[in-house]
C-alpha cells in the first residue's frame, strides 16, 4: 500500500487514486456485497485498472477491510457524539434524551446509507470469511451505548437497554436500505415510541 500523505500536505496523485478506489469499493460493497463485487468490477468503478487498484491498496480482501474500517469509525464518531448530548440531558429530561440519540443515529445512517448497508449485508452471510469484524466493531459500539443508557436510566437494566440498542440498529438500518426517504417523518415518529417503549420511558410507565 502507498504511504499516507502528510497533515497538512495537498493530496498527491497516489493517493487521489486511493481515495477514488475506496470510494467506487465501498459504494459497489453496500450495493453488492463483497461476495457480489469483483476487483475487476471496483477498478472500472474507479475508472482505473486492475493492477492499478492492486498497487494502490492491495487485493480485494485489504479493500474489504478498509471500507469497513472507516465505515466503523464513521460510525463511531457519530455515536460519541451522540452519547456526550444525551449524558448532558439524561439527568433532565431522560425520555428527551433518549429520543434525541435514537434521532441521531437516524441522521447518520440517512446521510451515511452505505454504512447500514455494508453491515446489513454482513447480516445476510456476506463476507463470511471476514470473521471478528462484529467483535472488532459492533460490540463496542453497542455496549458503550448499553452501559450509557443503563447508567443514565433509573430502572433500565442493561440487559433491557442491550435488547433496545438492538431493536433501534435493526429497525433504522432497515428502514434506511428500504429508501423510501419522503416516509422518514412518519418513521422518525415510529422510531421515537419505538425507544420509548423499549426502554419503558413512556408516560405512566
Amino acid at each position: 500500500m502507498t504511504e499516507p500523505t502528510p497533515p497538512g500536505a495537498p493530496p498527491n496523485q497516489a493517493e487521489l487514486s486511493r481515495e477514488r478506489i475506496v470510494a467506487a469499493a465501498t459504494a459497489l460493497f453496500a450495493e453488492h456485497g463483497y461476495d457480489g463485487t469483483t476487483t475487476r468490477t471496483i477498478a472500472a468503478a474507479a475508472g482505473l485498472n486492475v493492477a492499478t487498484v492492486a498497487y494502490h491498496v492491495g487485493g480485494k480482501a485489504d479493500l474489504y477491510r478498509e471500507v469497513m474500517r472507516r465505515a466503523h469509525e464513521a460510525e463511531r464518531a457519530a455515536v460519541a457524539a451522540a452519547l456526550e448530548a444525551f449524558g448532558a440531558r439524561a439527568a433532565a429530561d431522560p425520555a428527551g434524551a433518549a429520543v434525541a440519540f435514537a434521532d441521531r443515529y437516524l441522521d447518520f445512517c440517512l446521510e451515511r446509507p452505505d454504512v447500514p448497508a455494508l453491515w446489513m449485508r454482513r447480516w445476510l452471510a456476506d463476507a463470511a470469511e471476514f470473521a471478528g469484524l462484529e467483535e472488532q466493531y459492533t460490540r463496542p459500539l453497542l455496549e458503550s451505548v448499553r452501559d450509557a443508557l443503563a447508567a443514565a436510566l433509573p430502572g433500565v437494566p442493561p440487559e433491557r437497554a442491550e435488547l433496545a440498542v438492538w431493536t433501534v440498529l435493526w429497525t433504522v438500518h432497515g428502514f434506511c436500505r428500504s429508501m423510501i426517504r419522503d416516509r422518514v417523518p412518519r418513521f422518525r415518529e415510529h422510531l421515537h415510541g419505538l425507544v420509548l417503549r423499549e426502554l419503558g420511558l413512556e408516560s405512566g410507565s
